[in-house]
């Protein structure tokens, strides 16, 4: 990790630590509960091996249970104990079975083909004080996958459908203060919502809410800014509920600090009175003078704190980050931020990692924004679902622009319900810059359903959030019908050669490219694999209804009016492995595999997405046996030009085209390739050598300090060396890892898009194959404070051992709002 990378985390430290300690003065209480929970497969299919459920009449009495694991008197001592966030799918050995579903999934066998992986009980204990009696109590998943169910102590709280969105649950009337709380969650993850790895589980957090029957609703505050000049309009509406047995009256304010706690503004006190049952809205402003402005550069973040008052005093008030910042939208000159018009260079991505499936610790969302932004990245779509807060915790905090989107376009009131809690949960992060109401769909896009579809979505988008608009992501070339004749910012998935005449036909219609590129590489691997399923590691090769990054990205990058795009994918993912089936188990799109580690297309991107000084050579210079033959290199640049020189001869001089590379036929011979480029009157070089055998591993973890807290984590990242301390790319061995202290392996990969190793082990039993001279191990702290010592070993190889300290500091470093 650079310096700058380090200060910048400890930043965000700094940032959570102030949070911390206002939410501590709050009488809300938000409090973490996923530790301790009990896990058992069921069975989808067999009532006998699902606890009964399906047989049992559990709907007839308020309260029934019978035998089943609703039944708080149902013992579950030997069940798996197990922490949350948690993904069963990503447990699972891969299987080989001729559906395309399963293809699609990575071969995990969950699904309707799998009844008996395809559903999971939950059971977690929940200990209540009598001091909360009278207040309200509530739970919240942030994410389930899928369709689950939710008991209290036997009574029926719900049932949520969605696998991406969340839901909170009023307890109060189930409690029992005298005695354990059994919370139960039955997950049916049997039918799939997307065509990609999905997982299984609770696989986001879950939280337990106290406060008061007087409160401010859920997600009832909405903050958003209004720059003139030199000074900023911060409103704030705070919505509240009353839950008491009568009318009642209060008072609600609101007031704004700075990042290091120092208040900079607040409101009076507004009066409303409440009805039984009933909900006021109040709306106030705040003017700040010289406001420290949100940016991609600068993501400035300030705290609105809102409290709900009575004659008892504060009863209840939320804190929530936001950003100062204007974000306009011109069908002439595209997307500005603060007033600087800049281009969207955005990528998608799906949500899970290797190693540890959907269920990432929170460390690992700032992890991947990060490995994107030092890429060029300032743009991320979360395709094709709602992400995890936390994703859009660590856009806000380290400046990442976010296209927010809904699973799916529908205006039921199940899919209704689902974009009303997306927006009303993501429409104080100023990252989120527009939102996208759905993604291909092919049977209503062009119609007239689609069309009133995407009306009533936009009707609901803009009463709830009238501070942004809506995009639709068409696979459509120049075709208005249907949704694009009421979409605000029209989407292009592909079909780049269509933007340029829609732009000509509807010229007062922003244009966005939501899906873009889909070059399939693999990395390290240079020719065609039918048989394992590889691909070349160079913007060769697309799909039929893709293109390459040099076809997309100079259209955006010459045309003003064009906001930019999205390229399919940051990342490589489990699923879809286009353009093979099995073995592949993942996705070739990424511009960095599963792991974050980047393939040659990343140094494309790189260099027209930054400003910094970019030079690569591919491929590597490890060709033993192809002496005397030609090899086609690739070299990746912004210099103004490149000379290339094999073991010291010059092999020319050649202007670099802009948006473009540079290629040289080159006669292979063991030594040193080196490129010097020329740009702004200075040179700088890289060199690329013919390495010997490998001769040691070498452990690199993102970070050495990680929370002693139970859920903090870091990445170690495994190379191997020769004896002259280069990196050997073609290794391929086996590394076995073992540790010393309070932390735990919680997954393992190596991107290979074929490797059917698993994902997840026994303790003591982790190992990983390199994959072209990488791999990946995740560590997850203990709570204990202390020296963990990680051990990498290799038959043959001389080991490696580094140390991570695990520091007993109040909070987690990235993983609190």
């Amino acid at each position: 990790m650079t310096k700058g990378c380090i200060k910048l985390y400890f930043f965000i430290f700094l940032l959570v630590i102030s949070s911390e300690l206002l939410a501590q003065k709050s009488p809300r209480e938000r409090i973490n509960i996923d530790n301790n929970w009990r896990f058992s497969l069921g069975h989808a299919a067999d009532p006998a091996q699902d606890f009964n459920f399906k047989v049992a009449n559990i709907f007839s009495k308020t309260g029934k249970a019978e035998e089943t694991p609703i039944s708080p008197k149902f013992n579950d001592t030997n069940w798996r104990l197990l922490d949350l966030p948690h993904d069963w799918a990503v447990e699972l050995p891969f299987e080989n079975v001729d559906n395309f579903d399963l293809m699609a999934h990575g071969y995990r066998p969950v699904g309707g083909l799998f009844p008996e992986n395809s559903v999971g009980w939950y059971r977690k204990s929940l200990e209540l004080s009598r001091a909360d009696s009278g207040r309200r109590l509530a739970v919240t998943f942030d994410g389930i996958f899928r369709d689950a169910m939710v008991w209290l102590n036997g009574f029926y709280l719900g049932n949520n459908e969605s696998g991406y969105m969340g839901v909170t649950y009023d307890i109060t009337d189930y409690v029992s203060f005298d005695g354990p709380n059994n919370l139960v969650v039955r997950v049916d993850a049997t039918q799939a919502e997307g065509w990609f790895y999905e997982g299984a589980g609770i696989y986001r957090h879950v939280w337990l809410q106290k406060y008061d029957n007087i409160h401010i609703a859920e997600g009832g505050q909405f903050v958003y800014t209004e720059v003139k000049g030199n000074s900023a309009r911060v409103f704030i509406e705070t919505t509240v509920e009353n839950q008491t047995l009568g009318n009642t009256a209060g008072q609600v304010s609101s007031f704004i600090t700075d990042r290091n706690g120092k208040k900079v503004g607040s409101t009076k006190p507004a009066e409303m009175i409440l009805g039984l049952n009933g909900q006021a809205t109040v709306k106030q402003e705040i003017v700040l003078t010289d406001p420290r402005l949100w940016s991609l550069e600068d993501p400035y973040l300030y705290r609105v704190t809102s409290q709900v008052r009575n004659g008892s005093g504060v009863v209840d008030q939320v804190t929530t980050r936001f950003g100062v910042r204007t974000i306009l939208i011109d069908e002439k000159k595209g997307l500005s931020i603060n007033g600087k018009f800049i281009k969207v260079q955005g990528v998608n991505c799906h949500q899970d990692h290797a190693g540890v499936g959907s269920a990432l610790p929170d460390y690992l969302q700032y992890y991947r924004i990060q490995l994107l932004k030092e890429m060029g990245v300032n743009a991320y779509r979360a395709s094709h679902n709602p992400p995890t807060p936390e994703l859009l915790e660590a856009c806000d905090s380290l400046g990442m622009l976010v296209l927010d989107e809904t699973r799916l376009l529908n205006s039921s009131p199940e899919h209704m319900g689902q974009f009303e809690r997306l927006i009303k949960r993501d429409r104080n992060y100023p990252s989120v810059f527009l939102w996208c109401i759905g993604n291909e769909e092919g049977y209503v896009q062009t119609t007239s359903v689609g069309k009133r579809l995407a009306l009533t979505m936009l009707a609901k988008q803009r009463e709830l959030d009238p501070t942004r608009t809506s995009t639709y992501a068409a696979d459509l070339a120049n075709v208005f019908e249907g949704i694009n004749e009421v979409i605000p910012v029209r989407g292009f998935n592909y079909r780049e050669k269509g933007m340029v005449p829609y732009h000509n036909d509807h010229p007062d219609q922003p244009v966005i490219g939501t899906e873009m590129g889909s070059t399939v590489t693999t990395r390290g691997i240079y020719e065609v694999d039918s048989v394992k399923g590889y691909v070349p590691d160079q913007d060769i090769t697309h799909p039929w209804w893709a293109s390459l990054a040099e076809d997309w990205w100079p259209i955006a990058a010459d045309n003003d009016w064009l906001l930019g795009g999205f390229v399919w994918t940051g990342f490589d993912y489990r699923g879809e492995p286009t353009p093979f089936q099995w073995p592949n188990i993942n996705s070739h799109f990424g511009i960095m595999d599963v792991c974050g580690f980047p393939k040659n297309i990343y140094y494309y991107y790189q260099s027209w997405w930054t400003d910094k000084d970019v030079l690569h050579i591919s491929p590597h210079w490890n060709w033993a046996g192809k002496e005397g033959e030609n090899i086609d290199v690739w070299v990746n640049s912004n210099a103004e030009e490149v000379e290339l020189f094999l073991n010291g001869k010059t092999l020319g001089k050649k202007v670099m085209p802009r948006n473009s590379h540079l290629q040289w036929q080159v006669t292979y011979e063991p030594g040193s390739l080196k490129a010097i480029a020329t740009k702004g009157g200075r040179t700088y070089e890289t060199v690329m050598e013919t390495t010997g055998e490998a001769h040691q591993i070498v452990l690199t973890p993102d970070r050495n300090v990680v929370t002693a807290d139970g859920k903090d984590a870091t990445v170690v990242n495994v190379t191997v060396l020769d004896n002259k301390g280069r990196e050997v790319p073609t290794a391929n061995r086996l590394v076995a890892f073992s540790l010393d202290g309070d932390a735990s392996i919680i997954g393992v990969g190596n991107g290979d898009p074929s490797s059917h190793e698993p994902d997840k082990m026994e303790v003591g039993d982790y190992k990983r194959s390199l994959f072209n001279g990488k791999c990946q191990m995740i560590l997850q702290a203990g709570s204990d404070p202390g020296k963990v010592v990680i051990n990498a070993t290799s038959a043959g190889l001389k080991s490696a051992t580094v140390s991570i300290q695990l520091v007993k500091t109040k909070n987690n470093l990235l993983g609190k709002r």
